[in-house]
């Protein structure tokens, strides 16, 4: 009998743009898997389900695969409502590995993640770029969500205790292709840098009319989601000052780093999506839940809550361990140079 895992993640909407590498480095690490034996003697086999629909439409489904044994554990990238609304309906039932970047706080029974948390990606970034480029007045755009809302209240706290200010914030529907009222605000304001918290293709238009509007030469941009699919699509004349911070890149060059990338490629050729940080964590996501299951013997979530304190997996970047929950992990800081990351330093 295989080991079924739902893989979820983005197939349409805004974050859409990175479902297919999504998807394949998921295939890619479930591939290793099996090769090394699989999940307890079992075949991991990966369920799709598509991340991008309504909150309320994905966790349903995801809870009658799970209600139904068709799936023992669940991971994917998909943004924190989603997330949000599986959570309650799958708790201490089965392993749930999120692997997105996300504003912290979880809670939930049975839930890891992978993927960075504004204290260790978001303010380490402002603050190098205070010190090195004097942005001290930020403006925050967004996407209307839980992410976006609880990351800029995070960083306007940060900002109030080290001598930064937040001068505007912005909110915007998933989807949103008219950022007009959105520049002329920050054209008006004082900002010296935005602070970007928009999802997918969201962020594609906004970086092409930031271009268009001659903002660049005023205001820096950091993003904490913006991976390599996105940054190409924005285009290399919409990306002058533009930053943005994870705890992977597809430029650093580590020998786990170049090993994956020379797998990527053998496996799904040259015309295969770029690799990125969304598309990484998805393999990571599939590492961890096997490693998470191998090391309690069992897929029952207080077994595996039990044990996860001395799991670890070796991945694209290196030997990691969890630390209550979540991966203990470098974050870099790099710098959009066309439509390639320029790796700056690492932050944490």
């Amino acid at each position: 009998m295989p080991f079924d895992v739902a893989l979820v993640v983005p197939l349409r909407g805004p974050a859409g743009i990175f479902g297919p590498s999504a998807e394949l480095c998921a295939q890619l690490a479930a591939e290793q898997v099996n090769r090394a034996g699989g999940v307890l003697g079992r075949e991991l086999r990966l369920v799709p389900v598509d991340g991008g629909a309504p909150p309320r439409v994905v966790a349903a489904e995801v809870a009658a695969l799970v209600d139904s044994g068709r799936v023992r554990g669940v991971t994917g990238w998909h943004i924190s409502s989603v997330r949000q609304a599986i959570a309650p309906r799958i708790a201490g039932r089965v392993p749930y590995v999120y692997t997105a970047l996300y504003e912290g706080g979880e809670r939930a029974e049975g839930v890891f993640m992978t993927s960075e948390t504004p204290d260790t990606q978001l303010f380490p970034a402002m603050r190098l770029l205070a010190r090195e480029r004097t942005a001290r007045r930020w403006f925050v755009v967004g996407n209307d969500y839980v992410w976006p809302r609880r990351t800029a209240r995070a960083a306007q706290r940060y900002a109030a205790t080290n001598g930064l200010h937040v001068v505007g914030e912005s909110y915007l529907p998933l989807g949103t292709g008219d950022f007009a009222e959105t520049l002329r605000r920050i054209e008006v304001s004082s900002a010296d840098a935005v602070l970007m918290l928009l999802v997918g293709m969201d962020a594609v238009r906004f970086n092409r009319a930031f271009a268009r509007a001659g903002l660049p030469g005023r205001c820096l941009r950091l993003s904490t989601l913006m991976d390599e699919n996105m940054l190409l699509a924005s285009g290399a004349s919409a990306t002058h000052d533009l930053f943005s911070t994870a705890g992977f890149f597809a430029s650093v060059v580590t020998p786990e780093s170049l090993d994956f990338h020379g797998r990527y490629a053998g496996r799904f050729g040259p015309e295969a999506p770029p690799l990125g940080s969304l598309g990484e964590s998805c393999y990571e996501g599939v590492l961890l839940l096997a490693a998470l299951v191998e090391q309690a013997g069992d897929w029952d979530v207080r077994a595996i809550g039990a044990h996860a304190g001395s799991v670890s997996y070796e991945g694209p970047r290196g030997l990691l361990r969890l630390r209550q929950r979540h991966v203990n992990q470098r974050i870099y800081l790099a710098e959009a140079r066309g439509v390639d990351f320029d790796v700056l330093t690492q932050l944490s």
